[in-house]
């Protein structure tokens, strides 16, 4: 009867709430084996990294209206005009002087610095490949024959001329350049067209500036 009575009473007491169900979870949780700790649930949603990005970058600018607004808000994202130039000359500045760390990846190392010096050294008949290109266009707007012809028969020896001065020229440099730097692994393709293309150019306009004179010698 007293088992009866214990089992009468176990089931007539009130059933706990949910509020002290989750409290004696959580009092299992903290007192497993005997060790107090912290509970494990944060009582939230987490919030994903846009929302956590955009409260720490605060809120974000309203889209323009019109046209004008666009335009101003782009100029001042764009900063000062006086301070743009002036980052433009410096940056150009550091190029003339082969800066690597401005330079075009193609220009930069000190492989392409001595094939450089070595081209700039020297006079070339292939600097003449510019004005070459506006002679061929002066004979072919010109409408008379003889011009043409003349003109057509000049360019072709030209540039014959160009073509076996620039395969000798990437001989002779790929021969210095794989002497100077044994070490380096060097593409007679690369190097070679790299000097024909800068031999091509006028000197005046090469980017970078020469660092050598003609006829000084290179080593």
């Amino acid at each position: 009867m007293n088992f009866l009575r214990r089992g009468s009473s176990a089931t007539s007491a009130p059933a706990p709430s949910d509020g002290e169900t989750d409290a004696a979870e959580e009092q299992e949780v903290v007192s497993v084996g005997g060790q107090r700790g912290q509970s494990t649930g944060k009582g939230r949603p987490t919030r994903s990294r846009r929302e956590a990005e955009g409260r720490r970058r605060g809120p974000v600018a309203p889209a323009p209206k019109t046209q004008r607004e666009a335009m101003k808000r782009a100029k001042t994202l764009r900063g000062d005009k006086k301070q743009r130039r002036e980052a433009a000359a410096e940056r150009r500045q550091r190029m003339a002087a082969g800066d690597d760390r401005v330079l075009p990846v193609r220009d930069r190392g000190a492989v392409k610095a001595f094939v450089r010096d070595l081209v700039d050294s020297r006079r070339h008949l292939m600097g003449l490949f510019m004005p070459l290109a506006v002679l061929i266009f002066v004979t072919v707007v010109v409408p008379i024959k003889g011009i043409q012809n003349i003109g057509s028969l000049l360019c072709l020896c030209m540039l014959a001329a160009m073509v076996v001065e620039g395969t000798l020229l990437g001989r002779q440099i790929l021969a210095r350049v794989r002497a100077k730097f044994p070490n380096e692994e060097v593409k007679g393709f690369s190097v070679g067209w790299y000097a024909f293309t800068r031999a091509t150019q006028i000197r005046k306009l090469r980017m970078p500036a020469p660092r050598v004179t003609v006829g000084e010698p290179v080593s």
